[in-house]
């Protein structure tokens, strides 16, 4: 993986870290937050790849809907439902009811982090 790519994917990382338990938010979201309002593909890759981390919280990252499409990456195929339903947050046919209402907003990047 490329530096910029890897650089990237630790943004996503840090702010996956920062979603509260028991709220969701979308790829869209934090590409935006992070500067970057196209890469919400990117960041799904990111996410893809974060299970070798036990510390990001993957399973509140989601569509823009509220669908659960990362749940294939998932050690089990309803691992994702059972990890936000265990935050308080119902899933139905792969989707979260009432998304508005556990929508996190990431706060948006200064981008003022250093560059070296």
């Amino acid at each position: 993986m490329g530096k910029d790519k890897q650089d990237f994917f630790e943004k996503v990382y840090d702010l996956v870290r920062q979603i509260p338990k028991g709220k969701a938010t979308s790829y869209g979201a934090i590409a935006k937050a992070l500067g970057a309002p196209k890469s919400s593909r990117v960041v799904g890759y990111a996410m893809n790849h974060s299970h070798t981390y036990d510390d990001v919280p993957a399973h509140r990252v989601v569509n823009r809907n509220g669908v659960l499409t990362g749940k294939h990456h998932f050690s089990a195929s309803d691992a994702m439902q059972r990890l936000l339903e265990d935050e308080g947050i119902k899933v139905e046919n792969d989707q979260i009811i009432n998304f508005e209402k556990h929508f996190w907003i990431p706060p948006l990047s200064t981008g003022n982090d250093s560059e070296n």
